[in-house]
């Protein structure tokens, strides 16, 4: 163990004369080379963090966004379960094709609201995809 040890040690000791007995623009060429490569991770790095930033602000709003969108469904549903209340203590004065007829058109105006729903979050999914792609590329 110590022999492995001693031999790493004079193996490092060798890349460290080499190091020593460069010209010096060959010492320079070196440094200039890693400051660029420390330069472009830092500029990576930086992207990488307004990137993740900016997402994690975008998807904070599209969650907003599916809330209010999701209270509002709630708030229709409501209004509709009401209206049909209503409309069947009513029911005995209408003639029942026109409340057949009503009633589609309720049921295909929530229809409406589900599908634009839907849509969106699926448009939200892809969009949320495709800026995890860039965070992961940066």
């Amino acid at each position: 163990e110590v022999q492995k040890l001693n031999q790493q040690l004079e193996e490092k000791n060798g890349e460290i004369q080499q190091m020593i007995n460069q010209p010096p623009y060959e010492k320079e060429r070196e440094i200039l080379r890693l400051q660029k490569t420390l330069a472009e991770r830092e500029k990576a790095q930086a992207t990488s963090d307004v990137l993740c930033r900016s997402l994690t602000d975008e998807t904070h709003q599209l969650t907003r966004k599916l809330a209010s969108t999701a209270e509002m469904c709630q708030h229709l549903a409501k209004c509709l379960e009401e209206k049909q209340r209503k409309e069947k203590r009513n029911s005995d004065d209408q003639i029942p094709t026109e409340r057949s007829n009503q009633v589609f058109l309720q049921l295909l105006c929530l229809l409406d609201n589900e599908t634009s729903l839907q849509s969106l979050i699926c448009n939200l999914q892809e969009e949320n995809r495709m800026l995890k792609q860039k965070v992961a590329h940066v």
